[in-house]
């Protein structure tokens, strides 16, 4: 039985089980998931299956309520990215798991259950990028006696038996020991040395046309090909998905022979956590299956998504922690092939460098100038000159117009325009640690912001509603507050 956090990841694990037991057809694979439906999936448990691949939230409900189920035999139970399933909330749902399959530490519910029937041994896996407070709890609950194994890591393995953790209360400063031993041989990550990592110091502004301008570069250049975007949010996923798919060039035409035609000539695909279940499986399955694709998205698909052949990933958004920056590169420069990454940085953030090289992470810089020096616009050819700064380049000038100018004409981007921005600067808030330091809001120019969203209103007119928003729940709190005040008076 394997655990896996999300739907996708439960699609991705039991589509290459497929493939490697094709041969061995007495090993049946099955999958239960959130989204799909229950009858049909409890018909398959009453048939029966070897493996089981499954979200935790669907796996409590059939070991609750689906009596079919019968897991006497089960022998191994695997959970997967533990730590990413811990983050979203489904530690109560592990240990109840737990409960019910009886195998948690609490040994007495599963001896006097299991007095009547012959003990199965089972074996247990927890499998984590990271190691930290919940994770050992869930360890110290599923795990007895267990070994600690670090993959190309000779210090943990050449000391595999001084980690053995005893889960026992006398000995839980040995688990903080080996918390400790893990999170220090964890500092240097290890990236493909086939992996390209480049970074673009852009000024704010600047952002939304430059990031256009390297996605024309990639298409261009190399037709069939993959890209991801990362974004920090839903709601810039779904901005940038629609501009692209509308937006056409040239902004005007000069002659009517020049037909005008859409900016970025490839599929754009969208992914993130507020698309419902079913147009989730089928950006999935597209993007996994087409030669050439764009795929806008946010961190979903930044852990345990096998994507082929994916060349380029572009982080416009920064990452936050150094190993959420290690899961995005990730998904390229796979299985030996090629690779690029290119992480988006404002002139205010570049001590964020810093904190990779802590990691051993280093990173070039893009030849941005060299970039929109290719570029012609309609017409003669603009003259290279040398700029004071790169946003008044003239094919950056051009198309931040020809952009404005657009989502100004369109009521339903520039509302999704609106909507990003809020929830771009929202999340910008979200950093926390020592990234707070980097990342500060007070250091960011608002109007600078606006127009990386291609809107030509002041911050505070589009702001405008989220600061109304905010003053009304601060009058609902108060009055709640009051009203609590009188009912305390009143008894």
């Amino acid at each position: 039985m394997i655990n896996e956090f999300s739907a996708r990841m439960v699609l991705l694990v039991y589509e290459i089980l497929q493939k490697l037991l094709h041969r061995f057809h007495w090993i049946v694979p099955g999958y239960i998931m959130g989204g799909e439906n229950r009858s049909k999936e409890k018909a398959r448990l009453r048939k029966g299956v070897s493996i089981l691949v499954a979200t935790p939230g669907r796996l409590l409900d059939h070991l609750k309520n689906t009596s079919s189920f019968v897991h006497t035999n089960l022998r191994w139970i695997v959970f997967d990215e533990a730590d990413r399933i811990l983050e979203l909330g489904y530690g109560k749902d592990i240990e109840e798991i737990l409960n019910c399959l009886g195998t948690s530490e609490d040994k007495s519910v599963t001896r006097a259950n299991s007095a009547a029937t012959p003990e199965v041994q089972k074996q247990n896996l927890l499998l984590s990028a990271t190691l930290n407070e919940k994770v050992n709890h869930l360890a110290k609950i599923s795990l007895e006696n267990p070994v600690m194994i670090g993959l190309d890591d000779k210090k943990i393995l050449q000391n595999v038996n001084r980690n053995r953790i005893s889960l026992e209360p006398d000995v839980a400063d040995r688990v903080e020991e080996s918390r400790k031993m893990l999170s220090s041989s964890a500092e240097e990550y290890k990236l493909p040395a086939q992996l390209v990592q480049r970074y673009i110091k852009v000024p704010c502004g600047s952002r939304l046309v430059v990031l256009l301008s390297i996605l024309k570069h990639l298409f261009e250049r190399e037709a069939s090909q993959k890209v991801v975007v990362f974004f920090s949010t839903c709601d810039a996923v779904d901005f940038h998905y629609f501009l692209l798919s509308e937006f056409q060039w040239p902004a005007m035409s000069q002659s009517e022979t020049e037909l005008r035609q859409i900016f970025l000539g490839c599929k754009t695909l969208r992914l993130h956590g507020n698309m419902n279940h079913e147009d989730r499986k089928t950006t999935f399955q597209t993007f996994k299956t087409e030669k050439s694709a764009l795929l806008l998205s946010t961190d979903v698909s930044a852990r345990g998504l096998d994507f082929p052949k994916v060349r380029c990933i572009i982080q416009y958004d920064s990452p936050g922690e150094a190993t959420e920056y290690v899961h995005r590169v990730g998904r390229t420069a796979r299985l030996g092939e090629k690779g690029d990454s290119i992480l988006f940085l404002q002139p205010i953030e570049v001590d964020y460098m810093m904190d990779l090289e802590k990691h051993g992470v280093t990173l070039a810089e893009y030849p941005l100038l060299k970039l929109l020096n290719s570029f012609s616009l309609y017409g003669p050819k603009h003259q290279v000159k040398k700029f004071v700064s790169i946003e008044m380049h003239p094919w950056l000038l051009t198309l931040q117009r020809a952009l404005e100018s657009f989502i100004s004409a369109e009521p339903k981007l520039k509302k999704l325009a609106k909507d990003a921005f809020c929830s771009w600067v929202r999340a910008y808030t979200a950093h926390r640690g020592e990234l707070k330091q980097i990342f500060m809001v007070k250091k960011l120019h608002l109007g600078h912001v606006a127009k990386s969203f291609a809107l030509k209103e002041q911050p505070s007119l589009v702001n405008k509603s989220i600061q109304k928003q905010i003053k009304k729940r601060k009058r609902d709190d108060r009055q709640k507050v009051k009203s609590k005040k009188r009912v305390i008076t009143k008894s």
